[in-house]
């Protein structure tokens, strides 16, 4: 199983951005990378400046975002999808689809879920409970 570190996803995010940029070939995952960066113009100054950003660190009781977690939650909920797991996961991605008239708004309204699913798998020092990420996603 692939288990970057910190540095290595965020170089990794870092490296898509650029390679899009200067429009070289990109895998698979780069490209789906460099889409979700595309996405997110408020990102892109960042995205362009890895020396100055690469080890910025975020408060996690902050009021910003950390944009490196945002992109991937996007790429975790993106192979949720993709894959069909946890069981459902397509059908309340559909149904917020049309609710928020918009995938990218959807996957924003899913990542309060699978944040809270997180978030109190780390609380209970439990693992992460897809009964739980689909009862939030159901509330939304």
């Amino acid at each position: 199983m692939f288990n970057p570190t910190r540095d290595e996803a965020r170089l990794f995010l870092f490296e898509s951005w650029r390679k899009r940029r200067a429009n070289e070939l990109l895998t698979p995952l780069e490209d789906l990378v460099a889409q979700l960066i595309d996405k997110h113009p408020e990102y892109h100054a960042l995205f362009n400046d890895p020396e100055r950003n690469q080890d910025k660190d975020y408060a996690p009781d902050g009021n910003v975002v950390n944009p490196f977690l945002h992109l991937m939650m996007h790429l975790t909920l993106e192979e949720q999808i993709s894959i069909g797991q946890p069981q459902g996961i397509r059908e309340q991605f559909a149904r917020l689809t049309g609710k928020y008239q918009s995938e990218h708004e959807a996957q924003h309204a899913m990542m309060d879920c699978l944040g809270e699913m997180i978030w109190q798998a780390q609380r209970n020092r439990t693992q992460p409970d897809a009964a739980i990420y689909l009862a939030c996603l159901e509330r939304q």
